[in-house]
């Protein structure tokens, strides 16, 4: 054998012995490679032919062998590292690409949005349409138009709040009834959603800022009768069959007024601590358009009579929902909101 005949056989080798390396999956396949392209064999056959050569040659033959020699072995050591990563990989726990993803709640209308909306719907049915206002009010379309004594508790710190030169955040929604009929001749018939605010201590039934719906007829020959009927016939659409009844009370934009209250539905009439042990949740306020708030908005109080009522979305909501604390609407809670919103 000569030198270049020694040198095309490691060459061939060379390439022969990464192929089996490389082509091998696994630790055992590994071994079987090593042990056919560089057993000790194999490598005592090089030296065989080594040491058949002319000794001239001798030292660039041991030269092309230790080439061989630390090639197949870096071959080797790079492909068992290569299946011991793959080996690590596949022992850790199995990811089923094919599961669904974890359900996240994107949100959704809110409890009492809901409410104003079936409010909204239920009136709508009955000929109303919705007026809107600004939440920053003056003194007069908050209180004095609508039949306040100057003198009147509302009015004072300690109940509302001023924002300065006679401006302040709206009580009630009331003011959009003074700027509808100053603005729309009769017959009027609207509602007024909105936020209102009250300096009011946060507890299991009130709320410094909170959501409010009036309502508003006006029309020649109107009565107290058609207001009874019309809330009456509001509360069954709600609540469905359901008992209800009208106290005596005073609002300064109204004469005569009364409250509207609906069975609890928390207790179904025996009494609890949402109902202060009554059996009755009051839902409104209502009563006959005092004519001073008729004249000072410029309408003829000889001639048209009217009807207002106010209720709390948020405590109809409590009704609705059966929530004790109306603290749970407000909190921004996300395990109890994804239980009611829609």
């Amino acid at each position: 054998m000569t030198i270049d005949e020694f040198r095309t056989r490691v060459e061939s080798h060379k390439a022969e012995a990464s192929q089996h390396i490389l082509g091998a999956l696994d630790a055992n396949a590994l071994e079987e490679q090593r042990t056919h392209v560089w057993s000790r064999t194999v490598q005592q056959s090089f030296s065989k032919a080594l040491g058949e050569l002319p000794a001239d040659d001798r030292r660039e033959a041991g030269r092309l062998f230790n080439e061989l020699k630390v090639h197949v072995e870096a071959v080797l050591e790079s492909r068992r590292a290569e299946i011991a990563s793959l080996q690590h990989a596949l022992d850790k726990p199995k990811l089923d690409l094919t599961m669904p993803a974890r359900a996240r709640w994107r949100g959704g209308k809110h409890p009492v949005t809901l409410v104003i909306d079936e409010i909204v719907a239920i009136f709508r049915e009955l000929g109303f349409t919705v007026a809107l206002g600004p939440e920053s009010e003056s003194e007069w379309y908050n209180f004095s138009a609508l039949n306040f004594p100057a003198d009147h508790p509302a009015m004072d710190m300690h109940d509302t709040f001023y924002l300065g030169e006679g401006a302040l955040l709206r009580t009630h929604t009331s003011p959009v009834q003074i700027r509808t009929l100053q603005s729309s001749p009769p017959p009027i018939r609207i509602l007024a959603p909105g936020t209102v605010f009250r300096r009011d201590p946060f507890d299991a039934s009130h709320a410094p800022a909170f959501a409010q719906v009036e309502g508003l007829a006006v029309d020649e020959g109107i009565s107290f009768v058609d207001l009874k009927a019309t809330l009456t016939l509001f509360a069954q659409k709600f609540f469905g069959k359901t008992r209800t009844r009208f106290r005596p009370s005073y609002f300064p934009f109204t004469e005569p007024s009364a409250e509207m209250d609906v069975e609890c539905r928390l207790c179904g009439g025996r009494g609890c601590s949402a109902c202060k042990g009554t059996g009755w949740m009051e839902i409104l306020g209502s009563g006959m358009v005092h004519p001073s708030v008729l004249e000072a908005a410029g309408i003829d109080s000889e001639r048209y009579t009217g009807w207002a009522f106010g209720m709390g979305p948020g405590r109809i909501a409590m009704l609705r929902y059966g929530l004790p604390d109306i603290r749970l609407l407000y909190d921004s809670d996300i395990r109890f909101l994804e239980q009611v919103a829609e």
